[in-house]
């Protein structure tokens, strides 16, 4: 049986929604057998999948049932899920170690999250075939790369692979330097923008005090979910209605606006939950909350305020820049907010701003049909 056969032949886990994951197994009973071993599994026929619960108790429940050396995990599953990173990487026939890709990174100053995306990336790929973790070669590279952008992967994260593997063959193998990589061209897309209205509705939906005060200072605050929870209490300025931002995208710290209404929120939320080190602890006080959680609230108020649009968290950072823009804020001033170190990335909001479309007339709206 060739490898590309073997391939195919293993069990693949993907994300079907915020709630469910797919799980697609070729015919086997074993594998069948397992499958309804997991609380709340339930078969789709049309897709030809199994779909599981997205909870922490059913993916346990999957580790628990298969052999990692048989499963295939995507990218952007693989990303947000910590404990199947860890099942494969503690389980799996790859012997590749992270440690000297992560002293690597960290001797030449990479921030923490650059130093987790590299090591997984290369660890996916190195993951994704027989090799010894020395054969890094022009064709897999190649190969890989071609795979992920059939599966729909963005260009920049497929670019991430690239940059992430050429620092690993050049810095931790040791590896000259002239293997071939065939970048992707860079996608342009817009960013992704809420109305102040629908702002409104989705800050409205939310009851819990907590989670009212993380998607309040997100918006008014123009903040990165990473930088929400990493809050801490004293980054909050009072006396001059800032937030210093410590450490932000770039290793940059920054000071954005706080919000009087934001602050109100925010002090009931302290008379109410008592936080000390973080602002927004995670259930040990000692952690801030992660990420994904955050996220998962954003999807909650999302749903119930009835908004439509398909949209992340992230949104709300977008829309705090476009909806200063749209009220005649300076692009120079939100660039500062923002952190951005090239005004060229805060020059994106002009192009979803409505204020000025609105005021231009089709010329189909000046001619007389006559009906």
């Amino acid at each position: 049986m060739n490898e590309h056969a073997k391939y195919e032949e293993k069990i693949t886990i993907t994300k079907g929604s915020t709630d469910s994951l797919h799980i697609r197994i070729p015919y086997n009973p074993a594998y069948i057998q397992r499958i309804r071993q997991i609380t709340g599994r339930q078969w789709e026929s049309k897709l030809k999948v199994w779909i599981i619960p997205y909870t922490i108790a059913a993916v346990q429940e999957f580790i628990n049932q298969f052999d990692p050396n048989d499963v295939q995990i995507p990218p952007e599953l693989w990303v947000e899920n910590e404990e199947l990173q860890q099942w494969k990487a503690s389980k799996g026939n790859n012997q590749w170690s992270k440690e000297p890709l992560q002293k690597a990174l960290k001797l030449r100053g990479y921030s923490r999250k650059t130093i987790k995306a590299y090591c997984n990336q290369v660890e996916r790929f190195l993951s994704s075939f027989p090799l010894k973790s020395m054969d890094v070669t022009t064709s897999n590279v190649q190969t890989y790369c071609l795979g992920l952008l059939e599966q729909g992967i963005s260009h920049s994260s497929v670019n991430q692979t690239i940059s992430a593997l050429r620092f690993y063959c050049k810095h931790v193998l040791l590896q000259p330097t002239d293997i071939q990589y065939i970048r992707p061209k860079k996608q342009t897309k817009l960013p992704q923008v809420l109305s102040e209205q629908e702002i409104a509705q989705l800050l409205k939906s939310v009851t819990n005090p907590k989670h009212k005060a993380i998607l309040f200072l997100t918006y008014s605050s123009g903040l990165r979910v990473g930088e929400v929870v990493r809050l801490r209490c004293s980054d909050l300025d009072i006396e001059r209605k800032t937030i210093i931002v410590r450490q932000g995208k770039g290793q940059k710290d920054r000071r954005t606006l706080l919000s009087n209404l934001a602050w109100d929120i925010v002090q009931k939320y302290i008379a109410e939950y008592r936080p000390n080190r973080w602002l927004f602890p995670g259930q040990s006080s000692e952690r801030h909350l992660t990420e994904r959680s955050v996220q998962k609230v954003f999807e909650e108020a999302r749903r119930r305020s009835g908004i439509e649009k398909k949209v992340s968290i992230h949104a709300l950072r977008h829309s705090f820049a476009t909806h200063l823009l749209e009220n005649g804020t300076d692009l120079r001033y939100i660039q500062e907010l923002l952190g951005h170190t090239s005004a060229r990335t805060t020059q994106r909001y002009t192009h979803v701003s409505t204020k000025n479309i609105q005021r231009i007339q089709s010329p189909l709206d000046r001619m007389d049909l006559g009906e």
